[in-house]
């Protein structure tokens, strides 16, 4: 008789559940893995040889099938020693077989049957309270899994105990959900001398997500200003919260399994790879936009990462997910992400300085600037350009308004765009909205739309900017606790669009 446990296989941030079937019958000793498993899988036989025998079972002399279905999904990562473990202590009648059949199980085996923390465990346990199933992980799992309460989770430290579990001599104690981390405040935008600009530009893409690009010479404070977004950004809604760690749960970065209210800060290096960024790799990996999802993503030197990354970045800002192609499966991951780059005005990097520029002037900014495409840099809602700072300004107080001031503005005006998008579930921030409702929310009044309409003239606006700048000034508005969009909104989110890098 097959005895059948029940695990998944992760697609993206999906979980598919995989059924475990496993069949001891008479035949040449032998003990197979079937159901398209990779190098991992398939080295489970001998990591479950070695845990049986610490436990003081034996294997029979018999023929041992494990089959995993669907066998034609691909099957990856260690998590599948302990269904494996389980159906196979079914089969042998050591644990009951309907009891096992009634939880999804994943783990790793060490040679001493002790279970080893494996990622996916907060996707995992959503697809055991969908097919409503309790979830049996390591004791080090416990804590991230039971942050989806309609599962039940029961978190042991090694197979020994998940077998006293099953076979009602000492019941395992349901998992308890991990630690909330609490909002970091290390940084203020206080600390930024000078910048206003720059400081008001980073609260207008804060309060309705807008992509920013920000260009200046070299310690001009571009850096600093960016590493201070997130003290403004309101903290992850129950639901953002986990849609973001079970992104992170299959990168592995969940801390001890306590979920963060912090919304993601990604800063990759310029000489990171496509895969890196976009994702792909083995096993078609998250990349850094999806790690950022519900975050910000700041690319530092943003023309110095290749161009085929920077080009790859159009269609995921557009649609806020990305389709990680392989050959044999399509892994789509969320990454709804306020990119924020900065930038050199030119090689050099003294472009706008009289006292500094280079003899190639304006040619070395042309080439510079130049490798970031007319689509990409079409795409930034707000461009700033961050002057040096005088020396004398660094002598002055502290700025008397802080991150606390500028977040309470923007955790307003996030509180408006929610309510006004409570009926739209793709559409949560005003830099999603577009069409018939896009018109609706941000009609600006008359002298508005003249003077957009002379704008879009003048400097030839493509579609999207002239829907952009409408997004811009509709966050204007947010801030200002305006019920429509007047003609100064307008004129404000129009010299966002036109500053920095103009003219593209």
């Amino acid at each position: 008789m097959v005895a059948r446990a029940y695990t998944v296989a992760f697609e993206g941030v999906e979980a598919r559940l995989v059924e475990v079937q496993c069949a001891v019958s008479a035949g040449l000793p032998a003990f197979s893995i079937v159901g398209l498993p990779d190098k991992a899988v398939s080295e489970a036989r001998d990591r479950l040889r070695a845990a049986l025998t610490a436990m003081s079972i034996a294997l029979p002399s018999k023929r041992i099938t494990v089959n995993l279905s669907p066998a034609d999904l691909p099957k990856e990562g260690s998590h599948f020693d302990l269904p494996i473990a389980l159906a196979l202590l079914a089969a042998l009648e050591v644990i009951p077989r309907e009891e096992i059949e009634g939880a999804v199980a994943l783990g790793e085996l060490s040679l001493d049957g002790a279970l080893v923390p494996v990622i996916g465990a907060l996707p995992a346990a959503m697809a055991a309270a969908e097919s409503d199933r309790a979830l049996i992980c390591p004791r080090a799992c416990g804590a991230e899994a039971a942050w989806v309460g309609a599962a039940q989770v029961l978190a042991a430290p090694g197979l020994g105990e998940v077998v006293r579990h099953f076979t009602g001599q000492a019941p395992l104690a349901p998992a308890e959900p991990g630690e909330v981390a609490g909002p970091e405040r290390a940084r203020d935008l206080s600390d930024v001398k000078g910048q206003e600009r720059a400081k008001r530009a980073l609260e207008v893409a804060a309060a309705g997500r807008h992509h920013m690009l920000m260009v200046g010479p070299p310690g001009a404070g571009k850096s600093m200003l960016a590493a201070r977004m997130p003290t403004i950004l309101p903290p992850l809604s129950p639901a953002e919260a986990l849609e973001t760690s079970m992104i992170h749960s299959l990168a592995g970065l969940l801390d001890e399994g306590g979920i963060s209210r912090n919304r993601p800060f990604r800063e990759p290096h310029h000489t990171a790879s496509m895969a890196a960024i976009v994702g792909g790799g083995r096993g078609a990996k998250p990349g850094e936009i999806s790690l950022a999802h519900n975050g910000v993503l700041f690319m530092d030197e943003f023309p110095e990462f290749p161009r085929a990354v920077l080009e790859t970045l159009r269609q995921p800002i557009e649609t806020g997910e990305v389709i990680v192609a392989r050959a044999n499966a399509h892994t789509r991951y969320p990454c709804r992400f306020l990119l924020l780059a900065a930038a050199n005005p030119c090689k050099c990097g003294y472009l706008s300085d009289p006292s500094r520029a280079c003899a190639r002037v304006p040619q070395c900014g042309e080439d510079y600037l130049g490798r970031i495409s007319g689509p990409l840099m079409d795409r930034f809602d707000l461009r700033v350009e961050v002057p040096p700072v005088a020396y004398t300004d660094l002598d002055l107080p502290a700025p008397s308004e802080g991150s606390v001031q500028m977040a309470a503005r923007v955790a307003a005006a996030r509180a408006r765009q929610a309510d006004r998008f409570a009926g739209h579930a793709r559409v949560r921030v005003n830099a999603e909205a577009e069409g018939a409702q896009l018109e609706e929310i941000a009609a600006p009044d008359a002298e508005g739309r003249a003077l957009l309409a002379r704008v879009a003239e003048r400097f030839g606006l493509s579609a999207r900017g002239y829907h952009r700048v409408l997004r811009v000034a509709r966050t204007i508005a947010d801030l200002d606790l305006a019920e429509g969009v007047g003609r100064d909104h307008v004129a404000e989110a129009v010299s966002f669009r036109l500053a920095g890098a103009a003219g593209r």
